[in-house]
């Protein structure tokens, strides 16, 4: 299943960056209830030469349907890794995946920061979420992709806020 997800920033392309390879951000937006428990923050790098961010978090299973609850257990263990490209053009590109703990499903695409006409940024996630499910890989993968997408845009929610705290 194809999911694309953009999400817009108040910021240059460059302090975006900043921001997402800043692991006292990275693991304070892990930590915002919405975006779920942080169990583990790695951040090696910098926007200049390049940089990778790995985070674990702990999410509550209310945000799967019920049938595929219990193939998961209490709750999901999301294990998040992007690896940043330095800037080229003004621009930042890279990977991400994504999989779930306990769960036979897994996202992986490609990411991207690239400035708006405004003076702000525009961060791109575009992957394929798929499930190893034959039965039930649409359903574990529509449900995947909706947490998937809540994670993103609680994700969001928190970059915004710490870019105003600034």
């Amino acid at each position: 299943m194809h999911l694309t997800i953009e999400q817009t920033y108040p910021a240059d392309v460059s302090v975006v960056a900043a921001m997402l390879s800043d692991a006292e951000f990275v693991r304070w937006r892990g930590q915002r209830q919405d975006a779920g428990a942080a169990t583990q923050v790695d951040v090696i790098g910098d926007p200049a030469s390049g940089f990778t961010v790995s985070l674990r978090r702990t999410l509550p299973t209310d945000l799967i349907p019920g049938q595929i609850r219990q193939l998961v257990g209490d709750h999901l263990e999301v294990r998040q890794a992007e690896a940043w490209e330095p800037a080229h053009e003004g621009r930042h590109v890279g990977t991400v995946a994504v999989e779930i703990a306990g769960a036979p499903v897994r996202m992986t695409g490609s990411l991207r920061l690239e400035p708006t006409e405004d003076g702000g940024t525009r961060q791109v996630y575009d992957g394929e979420v798929k499930a190893s499910l034959p039965l039930f890989a649409t359903t574990v993968e529509e449900a995947a992709t909706g947490a998937v997408r809540r994670t993103l845009e609680a994700e969001e929610r928190a970059g915004r806020e710490w870019l105003q705290r600034a």
